[in-house]
């Protein structure tokens, strides 16, 4: 695909300064771009690039355009340029459509005639598949389930009975939406099973990572709001609400009714327990485990970094002894606190 960069700066919003009818074939890193491609400056460290770069244009902030001399694209977020920019070059084409030989489809399913359904997909009974959507191979689409128009899901994707997807997904292969949640109640000993009667429910917008798994509700639905963005391996456990546009890193886990408001953030391993309530505009970096609920909205950690063994070991041990510590602490301050009492009397 060819474009000019006029055309460019306009579709990411962008001030332009060069030549608009310059053409650029596709977008790439400062070091690798060619006299042929666009690229961008996100971050200040890599600036010495600038003046060796072959890059016909380059994305930068206007901070940062003193120091190149080429076509400029001037924007307050470069990152969020660059973004736009690649989804210009590299838009999902959609070529097929009809419903391959190797699928099975339940005649009550109602598929969009424009709709893609891949080889050895499954749709089963009462199933609505809207317009434009594509479903890859190897796919299950289980009964009562609904696929939003413009919808993607790659290969081995699951969604289980009465799922619903909106508009503009991508769900990446081997995604499991709507499975049962983790529900059981202990007799002497002994576990049983308890039904889980929710469903899963997807916003608009949302892309779900490989292997991410969302489990159904008990009762009532799990919940995920417009705009969100799951990586990886994430899983989401029953009756969890997450927010319009939250993100989750990699093996994040969120235990079951707990209640994500939006614009909320879990760096990779991030877990939260169950039943808390995690105010708007938190961001907890990667690893924290948060075990009360979060009401002040702020950066939250809790994990330690690594350290050379020998430190670690011995900071482990002093760790242990915490809370003994501060005892012995307050006694202390206890005591010249009388010490002090004692002098003014005195």
């Amino acid at each position: 695909m060819v474009l000019q960069l006029g055309e460019i700066a306009a579709q990411i919003g962008a001030q332009l300064q060069g030549d608009p009818d310059v053409e650029v074939e596709d977008i790439a890193p400062l070091h690798r771009a060619t006299a042929q491609q666009l690229s961008f400056l996100s971050s200040s460290k890599f600036a010495d690039h600038l003046q060796s770069t072959a890059a016909i244009a380059v994305i930068l902030h206007p901070d940062q355009q003193t120091h190149f001399s080429g076509n400029c694209l001037l924007m307050a977020d470069p990152y969020l340029g660059y973004a736009r920019a690649a989804a210009l070059f590299h838009p999902f084409e959609q070529k097929q459509q009809g419903i391959h030989p190797s699928a099975t489809v339940d005649p009550t399913a109602t598929i969009a005639a424009d709709a893609w359904i891949g080889p050895q997909s499954v749709v089963m009974a009462n199933v609505e598949i809207e317009p434009s959507v594509y479903i890859g191979p190897g796919c299950v689409v289980a009964s009562g389930s609904k696929v939003g128009r413009n919808s993607r899901l790659m290969g081995n994707v699951s969604l289980m009975e009465d799922t619903v997807v909106g508009e503009s997904c991508i769900i990446h292969a081997g995604a499991v939406l709507g499975s049962d949640g983790f529900g059981f109640a202990n007799d002497g000993g002994k576990w049983i099973k308890i039904p889980q009667l929710g469903r899963v429910v997807v916003g608009d917008r949302v892309e779900i990572g490989a292997n991410t798994t969302i489990d159904r509700g008990a009762l009532e639905d799990t919940l995920i709001g417009d705009g969100v963005k799951l990586d990886n391996l994430v899983h989401i456990a029953h009756n969890v609400q997450v927010g319009e546009d939250c993100a989750m890193a990699a093996m994040v886990g969120v235990a079951g009714s707990t209640k994500i408001a939006p614009n909320c953030t879990f760096g990779g391993q991030a877990g939260v327990v169950g039943h808390l309530e995690i105010v708007a505009g938190t961001h907890c970096t990667a690893r924290t485990l948060v075990t009360h609920s979060i009401h002040k909205a702020g950066v939250y950690s809790s994990a330690t970094t690594a350290d050379e063994n020998r430190k670690w070991r011995r900071n482990s041990v002093q760790f242990k002894k915490l809370n003994e510590s501060v005892q012995r602490l307050r006694r202390v301050e206890q005591k010249i606190k009388q010490l002090d009492e004692r002098e003014e009397d005195e």
